[in-house]
């Protein structure tokens, strides 16, 4: 493995995603559902790649293969604005894939990530100065998830935030064939009170904590020590909190076909807001319809839109 240090060159950036990047292979609706869409995916990727088209300075820390699919990665974020100088090689390990099919309950995923380069990742390949300058640090449950010397890298990588001052913003992302649902509640549950933002999807929030209200699942979090929280609700919106006030943002209208990666892109994007300045509240409604239009093509990141257009959806 190639590891970052000392004389590779600094980020610049002021958001950071820490993770795995995928490579996606996305059912095409129609025909006898053998036509796949090759894109890229991986929920900390979309994540900054969401928060790049928003106009933020952007970095992302993991590892890839010494293959095709890694160098696909590279040409992408090269090509989005996304720093990868903190991204490692891994010369002996691939770059994880996943595939989309789309049947009458859904869009379901099948991985191919065993033993893949960010698995490996560990808390020595953590580029912690780098973190120590950024704004804002973010991970997921799959982060914590894909391996334990992921899970300890993760925790190295937060232990380093919070030294520099960087807000730690967190998406549940739960996993459920990665780990058991007891491991990550007692794992997620402690990183959301490390979280400065925390980014729940409703059913994820509703498995850990076993409530169902949204305005008590907010509460549970808040309690637990997050300092801002974004419920995502689907279709039916978000609710935005922090101590002292919350906000329902109400859902945009749209037509979806594929809502892969919408969930990244509202974090994406309410994260890149809040570290412009933008209110949890302005940065809420903001992000709701930058996910809607996220929805309305295939693959988590070609329909992720950019800010222009998501200023002349909101008028």
């Amino acid at each position: 493995m190639t590891k970052a240090d000392a004389a590779a060159p600094a980020s610049a950036a002021e958001i950071l995603a820490m993770g795995e990047a995928m490579i996606e292979f996305n059912q095409v609706k129609g025909g006898d559902g053998r036509d796949y869409l090759q894109g890229f995916g991986g929920d900390t990727s979309n994540f900054i790649i969401a928060a790049a088209r928003q106009g933020a300075r952007t970095g992302y820390v993991s590892a890839l293969g010494a293959d095709a699919n890694g160098q696909m990665f590279r040409r992408l974020w090269e090509a989005e604005g996304v720093d990868h100088s903190l991204v490692i090689e891994n010369r002996t390990a691939p770059t994880g894939m996943y595939f989309v099919t789309h049947g009458p309950d859904g869009h379901a995923f099948s991985f191919a990530r065993a033993g893949s380069a960010a698995s490996l990742y560990g808390p020595a390949d953590v580029p912690a100065d780098a973190i120590r300058a950024a704004k804002a640090l973010h991970l997921s449950g799959i982060s914590l998830a894909i391996s334990n010397s992921a899970c300890d890298a993760a925790y190295a990588a937060i232990h380093a935030a919070r030294e520099g001052g960087t807000l730690v913003s967190f998406d549940t992302n739960l996993r459920l064939k990665l780990w058991s649902k007891d491991r990550a509640r007692a794992i997620m549950t402690d990183i959301i009170g490390l979280s400065d933002i925390l980014l729940p999807s409703y059913d994820d929030i509703v498995a850990i904590t076993e409530l169902t209200d949204p305005d008590a699942l907010v509460d549970w979090c808040l309690a637990k020590g997050a300092k801002v929280v974004a419920l995502k609700l689907g279709s039916e919106g978000a609710l935005v909190a922090d101590a002292k006030a919350r906000h329902r943002i109400p859902p945009h209208p749209c037509r979806p076909v594929d809502a892969t990666g919408a969930g990244d892109c509202f974090g994406g994007s309410f994260v890149a807001r809040l570290v412009a300045g933008d209110s949890i509240a302005a940065a809420g409604c903001y992000a709701g319809v930058a996910a809607a239009l996220s929805t309305e093509g295939y693959g988590a990141v070609a329909p992720i839109p950019r800010a222009e257009a998501v200023r002349q959806a909101m008028g």
